[in-house]
């Protein structure tokens, strides 16, 4: 009797080896071969689950993708609110091993971004999230009335999303120099600072 293969498990069993390969060696490493031999199929068997190395790649975005947005469900925001919104900030972070891959990942992808219009489409996503969390994370503050009543939100808006973009780029490419610890110190200290003084502690 033939085997019955899982067709989306394998794609996404194929995706897990391209994660992999693109971490350890980058894109140009991410080959149909090196995936292929990564996930131990051969590559005709590769190219049954994925027709083209844009596919594959704008397939694995999605994993990722997909990955930030469960641990986005599954977080548990019950205050205290100051607390709530730092956490959000975090999630985007390379905080921990699983965060640290895929911003590597990322990263690689994002310059591929140039050349393939399907990967910029998946950035763009990301980056719609980030823009999205960090606009939640100022209204929230302002709606519990913990912000700063001076401040441009918009412009906060754009300076956190720098600074959390900054932060992750910069620890992966210098994680001696920045470790997780000082990452979120100086979070902690960025939303204290847009924070009523005796309101961030409450």
């Amino acid at each position: 009797m033939p085997k019955i293969v899982d067709h989306d498990k394998q794609r996404q069993w194929v995706a897990e080896a391209a994660l992999r390969v693109i971490q350890r060696g980058g894109l140009e490493k991410a080959t149909v071969r090196n995936i292929a031999e990564e996930a131990g199929l051969s590559v005709g068997s590769l190219r049954h689950y994925f027709t083209s190395q844009a596919e594959l790649l704008t397939f694995c975005m999605k994993l990722i993708i997909e990955r930030i947005e469960e641990r986005f469900s599954s977080l548990s925001l019950n205050g205290p609110v100051f607390e709530d919104v730092k956490q959000v900030l975090m999630q985007f972070l390379p905080m921990d091993e699983d965060r640290t891959m895929e911003m590597e990942v990322w990263m690689s992808f994002v310059a591929k971004a140039l050349v393939y219009p399907e990967l910029r489409i998946m950035t763009d996503h990301m980056y719609d999230g980030l823009t999205k969390a960090c606009h939640y994370v100022v209204d929230t503050l302002v709606a519990h009335k913990l912000a700063k009543p001076e401040l441009d939100l918009e412009y906060e808006k754009e300076r956190i999303y720098a600074l959390v973009d900054g932060l992750a780029i910069h620890h992966i490419m210098r994680p001696q120099q920045l470790p997780t610890e000082k990452i979120e110190r100086i979070i902690d200290q960025h939303l204290r600072s847009l924070c009523l003084d005796d309101k961030a502690m409450a």
